[in-house]
């Protein structure tokens, strides 16, 4: 195989490889918000419970903070995101 070949090759396969991963899910999609405390500090969770307008769903994004058992302030996050 010539140097062309086996680069083309290779760069074939990282391509694939970064694509299988990018296409994976990454966030659980769940019908309701957990209970505060239940998250750990930067989980992701989708949350399909209708309160986002249509195409979109809830992300939270868990806080820790220290009325819940916490040792910093930073409260638990959640915004509308496309689907």
């Amino acid at each position: 195989m010539t140097i062309v070949r086996r680069w083309g090759w290779t760069l074939l396969s990282l391509v694939a490889g970064t694509l299988a991963v990018a296409a994976a899910p990454a966030d659980k999609v769940v019908k309701q918000e957990p209970p505060v405390g239940k998250m750990t500090l930067g989980q992701r969770l989708l949350v399909d419970d209708g309160s986002c307008p249509r195409g979109q769903i809830k992300e939270v994004i868990g806080g820790d903070h220290v009325n819940v058992g916490g040792t910093q302030h930073i409260v638990r996050k959640s915004r509308c995101i496309p689907r």
